[in-house]
């Protein structure tokens, strides 16, 4: 390979930037594509985000239901029972799952889901859904619900 016989692979240069504005001979002089006059030609021109002509917008016809107080939200540590299933643990609860670096917040847990566990476990979590709770007793877990 020689260095005149190189070249560069498609896509790797980016097209120089149109440049508007500068003077007749540029083919894009004197308006800069933006035609003559209106709203549309002016440098701050436009509309903000929403603005639909005048007519009252989406987001202030729906109408505002409710209140949802985040100050007494609960969060929680959630997996399912599918992903626990591909663990292999026997004992189960928030401090081993943090210890493997399942979770990085000590939130409490709650497991969810259905699957089919090939061993027993000992489950300790904060919340068990119903199907978690059915593939468990299926399986002959232990169940302690904090």
């Amino acid at each position: 390979m020689k260095l005149e016989n190189m070249s560069y692979t498609e896509g790797s240069r980016n097209h120089r930037e149109k440049r508007v504005g500068r003077g007749i001979g540029s083919g894009i002089g004197k308006t800069s594509t933006r035609g003559t006059k209106g709203q549309w030609a002016r440098k701050s021109g436009g509309t903000r985000l929403g603005f639909e002509g005048g007519q009252t917008p989406l987001y202030r016809r729906i109408p505002k239901v409710g209140f949802n107080n985040h100050n007494f939200a609960n969060e929680y540590n959630v997996i399912t029972l599918k992903d626990l299933a591909k663990l292999n643990l026997k004992e189960v609860n928030l401090e081993i799952l943090l210890e493997k670096k399942i979770f990085s917040k000590n939130l409490p847990l709650k497991i969810i889901g259905k699957a089919e566990l090939k061993s027993p476990m000992n489950v300790t979590a904060s919340k068990i859904s119903k199907g978690a709770i059915e593939s468990l007793e299926k399986n002959k877990s232990s169940i302690k619900i904090l």
